[in-house]
């Protein structure tokens, strides 16, 4: 978050009057890095009428295999699934059994539980599927298997609307495991749960003092998630409340204002001397930036990307929400699991899917070499929870 005052001034010109805040970024010489995604952020790009920054799409076309041409259309249609998403829902009733956007035909697709509800869905341009359990059942599935403790071995569980299941994932190494196998059964025990291998456990993307562009609380390097008015969201892993943060250049921020980790992964920072906030997410000179307008929230399969200090911009894929997630230090809950890399330090960075705030960088497994998965807090759960405004462009 490094800005000479030029460069101050003509971001500031490429966004909408009064979209800036009067705390958040560091006063002081500018990095060179800085100055190169500044000069990235062409006023074009950062217009009302983009779909999304130049930098967003160059990601989701290296990440996602995509066509320019074919990253806007999807990012249009995404927009149009979470509108739709809601009516949908109240359409099917308490038959509704969840929804996820399918990215081969760029529509939203319901799953219902009672075929009259079909035509009612329909109506609102969603696709839809009939299955045996709604989304209530397995909701409490869930809630029954939030109840257990988990072994090492147990990664987590969510309930995936397509398989009409609740998942629990167990790293392959450990499913002959006895707690491992003692633990799959009483989840099985719960309601309709089926049994997933991953690679690897997830673990925390926290890091020890070193180089990029990061924030700092003692020798653990974080990143900055979403600037909120007053300053910003970030994983609740990398501070306890109360501790002192200092930026990039090691000058102070402020400090933790709450935080939560297990349980939630989620946190504050209060920011002041000399800092202030804007609605963007950083692109690292290699992308745009991206300016955020909102927080609704992306379905199963929509695209995202991550932007973080180690690894800087990633993109991937929504797989799963409302996931428990079972970290060495303990559970945490209502996560959402993408395909999107990370690395160390990349803890508490932006989630995005198009200029919609989706969440803060939690943890995961695999690199930004080899491939892997990640999980983020949702960002208006972190906002409900402190009562924090999002800032918005």
């Amino acid at each position: 978050m490094r800005c000479k005052n030029a460069l101050r001034t003509s971001l500031a010109a490429a966004l909408v009057v009064g979209a800036w805040a009067t705390v958040g970024l560091a006063s002081g010489p500018a990095s060179a890095a800085a100055a190169d995604r500044a000069s990235a952020s062409s006023p074009s790009s950062l217009t009302e009428e983009a779909p999304a920054s130049a930098g967003l799409l160059l990601a989701m076309r290296r990440d996602l295999g995509l066509t320019e041409g074919r990253a806007r259309a999807r990012l249009a249609a995404e927009k149009t699934a979470r509108a739709v998403r809601g009516k949908a829902r109240r359409a099917a009733g308490p038959s509704y059994a969840g929804a996820w956007f399918d990215p081969a035909t760029n529509r939203l697709t319901v799953a219902v539980t009672d075929a009259r509800a079909s035509d009612a869905v329909r109506a609102y341009g969603a696709s839809v599927r009939l299955v045996r359990h709604t989304a209530r059942q397995l909701d409490a599935a869930k809630e029954r298997i939030d109840g257990l403790t988990a072994p090492d071995g147990v990664s987590g569980w969510h309930v995936d609307p397509k398989a009409n299941r609740v998942v629990v994932d167990v790293v392959a190494s450990a499913v002959s495991d006895n707690d491992v196998r003692a633990f799959v059964d009483r989840a099985r025990a719960t309601g309709p749960v089926v049994v997933r291998r991953t690679p690897e456990a997830p673990r925390t993307f926290a890091a020890g003092t070193v180089g990029g562009d990061p924030y700092y609380t003692g020798n653990v390097r974080c990143s900055i998630g979403f600037s909120v008015y007053g300053g910003f969201v970030t994983a609740g892993h990398c501070g306890q409340a109360g501790a002192a943060v200092s930026g990039w250049d090691r000058s102070a921020i402020g400090n933790f204002q709450g935080s939560s980790f297990p349980g939630d992964d989620y946190a504050w920072v209060g920011v002041g001397n000399g800092w202030w906030t804007v609605p963007v997410v950083l692109g690292w000179g290699t992308v745009s930036d991206q300016l955020v307008r909102g927080s609704a929230e992306a379905p199963v399969g929509a695209s995202v990307c991550r932007s973080g200090s180690t690894s800087h911009w990633h993109c991937g894929n929504v797989l799963a929400t409302n996931e428990t997630v079972n970290y060495s230090q303990g559970a945490v809950y209502q996560m959402t699991r993408t395909s999107v890399c990370a690395e160390p330090g990349d803890s508490g960075g932006s989630f995005i899917s198009g200029d919609q705030a989706q969440g803060v960088t939690s943890g995961g497994w695999g690199n930004c070499t080899s491939g892997g998965e990640t999980w983020h807090q949702p960002v208006n759960e972190i906002l409900n929870r402190y009562g924090l405004t999002l800032h918005t462009a």
